[in-house]
């Protein structure tokens, strides 16, 4: 494995210590789907103990950091300047049908902006990591963006709110520009491994409205260390907080933003 910061030791071993207990109850989980209740429940209690976890061993490496978690929410630290951004379960649906497409995001946010991110998918191995000016690596490997620059070729993924949430009929139009002018789309309901796959050249490009911070850090972090470029939808640079996030190669990034926005009101 390439050499590792102890700030990065850190962050994969808070990984690798909650995804023990994840993996575990997914198998629960999976065993629960002939059941008619009970497994939303399951689910919920298996993200909040993977939280709890990641929570312990990151206060104990780091004791004046703070935190914004999706469970415990914000607790502020001692040291300013860093806190760490935790969603201990990324793609909890996937994870509660059974489906192995599902994620431990932790991010370090330094000064307010991703500094270094780690993105494990437990179920497949996959450790997708980065820190800033190091590079991003997916397990002991070097990764980097695509290069495709033909928008006719390009992969993009995304992501469609469900019901209840707003914003569907907006989302419905993009995709189907973007499927005019693209090789495809995919929708595979786990931002973090969304924004991993672009920075390892698998996904072309990723947008999605109304996201959480925890969703984007980790993985806008390894997008920009892999040489992508990460944004809101309209280029603003305020993503993590706005909750709209475009991450793309660098060669069709300008092109997806144009293909993203909304076209002018008739009349």
């Amino acid at each position: 494995m390439p050499h590792t910061s102890a700030l990065m030791t850190v962050m994969i071993n808070a990984a690798r210590k909650a995804a023990r207990g994840l993996i575990r109850d997914f198998g629960e989980a999976q065993a629960l789907q002939v059941s008619r209740k009970g497994v939303a429940d399951f689910v919920s209690r298996a993200d909040l103990r993977a939280e709890e976890e990641i929570y312990e061993e990151l206060s104990k490496a780091r004791p004046k950091y703070g935190f914004v978690m999706e469970e415990k929410g914000e607790i502020e630290g001692a040291d300013n300047s860093n806190r760490w951004i935790i969603d201990p379960l990324d793609g909890t649906t996937n994870f509660l049908h059974g489906l192995p497409q599902f994620a431990i995001s932790i991010a370090l946010e330094r000064d307010r902006q991703p500094y270094a991110g780690v993105v494990f998918n437990p179920a497949t191995d996959e450790l997708f990591w980065a820190e800033k000016g190091e590079g991003a690596y997916l397990n002991d490997r070097r990764i980097r963006v695509s290069g495709r620059a033909d928008l006719s070729a390009c992969l993009f993924a995304c992501g469609l709110p469900f019901a209840g949430r707003p914003g569907r009929e907006r989302a419905l139009q993009e995709t189907e520009r973007v499927l005019e002018n693209t090789a495809g789309v995919r929708r595979f309901g786990a931002a973090a491994l969304d924004l991993a796959f672009v920075a390892a050249g698998r996904f072309d490009a990723f947008w999605e409205r109304d996201l959480n911070i925890w969703d984007v850090a980790a993985g806008a972090c390894i997008v920009r260390e892999a040489g992508g470029m990460v944004s809101e939808i309209d280029g603003g640079k305020k993503f993590l907080t706005d909750g709209s996030i475009l991450a793309a190669n660098t060669e069709i990034y300008e092109q997806a933003k144009a293909l993203l926005k909304e076209p002018p009101q008739a009349g």
